[in-house]
């Protein structure tokens, strides 16, 4: 059974107040509008992105909070431009255990709600657990909402989705359900023919070939970020990031020199590694992915400092970059 053999609920004749009911000065036709990412830590909000996008733009892996920022992706096809929004996974610890890491991802979440066109709930195909159900009450009633059934391909028996389908029926009155899996092209495309009826008739905001609003400076330091994650495992807290404290252009070339900033001893131990062979590592990763990326040359000097708190100081976070 395909993706297609479940319904999708058809866009309704939209109402005059309906964002893609709205007609600006718009000689040329177009359409534009944003759309939210949301969900739980973990459920493919960033690969799906890359792969609607076409690029590798918000980094990925299998560490739960691995997005923290607000991440922009642009795709525009014939008439209509796509503006997505990858947004962190929201934090669903107690009050009391949250830190204020925490709580700014949760901020970032919460605020981009308030801002899109459309909103997509993306969840695992036949699974709703109560963090999905924390983020599913945050969704705005005002705004049309897709349930975005994700990793399709690893149901076992097709014949349990379509009760879960019903079931999620009953949960919130979504506009589209859409089972999909991210990791195949012809879904990804499926969701634009689904969502464009759906966003505002306005001029373009960004240039047809933009792919992003984030700079390279900001890839820079969420690549290295990843390599981390990805090198590190589970042995190192979640809590760690990344500073660029150059960020230099000269011709073809890019002069960066980054610290990873860890809130313990042992954490900066873990990232060195023995001899310095893991901090070599995360290094020479960085370097190839960014030539890949901006098309040149790169000089990538790596740091590694202990903070400890920082994840739990305002004003850490607002010296770190974090909105």
């Amino acid at each position: 059974m395909n993706p297609t053999d479940f319904p999708s609920a058809p866009p309704a004749d939209l109402p005059h107040d309906a964002p893609g009911a709205r007609v600006q000065d718009n000689p040329l036709g177009q359409r534009c509008g944003t759309i939210a990412i949301v969900g739980r830590p973990n459920v493919g909000k960033s690969t799906l992105l890359n792969a609607l996008v076409g690029q590798k733009i918000s980094i990925t892996s299998r560490k739960a909070q691995t997005t923290r920022h607000r991440i922009t992706g642009i795709r525009t096809l014939g008439a209509t431009q796509y503006v997505f929004v990858d947004t962190p996974g929201f934090q669903t610890k107690d009050v009391r255990g949250r830190t204020a890491l925490n709580r700014n991802l949760n901020r970032t979440v919460t605020a981009t709600l308030s801002d899109v066109d459309v909103v997509w709930f993306m969840v695992e195909a036949g699974r709703f657990g109560p963090d999905d159900a924390k983020v599913l009450a945050l969704l705005p009633s005002s705004k049309p909402a897709f349930l975005v059934a994700n990793k399709l391909d690893t149901v076992t028996r097709r014949t349990d989705v379509m009760p879960w389908l019903q079931e999620m029926q009953k949960r919130h009155p979504f506009a589209e359900y859409v089972p999909m899996s991210s990791t195949k092209p012809t879904d990804v495309e499926r969701l634009f023919k689904i969502v464009e009826p759906y966003l505002p008739e306005q001029p373009w905001i960004y240039g047809e070939d933009e792919l992003t609003d984030r700079s390279d400076k900001f890839m820079a330091a969420e690549l290295i970020r990843e390599k981390l994650f990805r090198l590190t495992g589970d042995e190192l807290p979640y809590s760690a990031t990344v500073v660029i404290d150059r960020y230099e252009e000269e011709g073809n070339l890019r002069r960066i020199a980054a610290t990873i900033v860890v809130e313990r001893d042992n954490h900066k131990g873990m990232v060195i590694g023995e001899g310095g062979e893991l901090l070599k590592r995360i290094g020479s990763e960085t370097r190839v992915e960014l030539e890949k990326l901006t098309g040149n040359k790169v000089f990538l000097e790596l740091w590694v400092k202990v903070r400890s708190g920082w994840a739990d100081s305002e004003e850490h976070l607002r010296s770190y970059g974090y909105e």
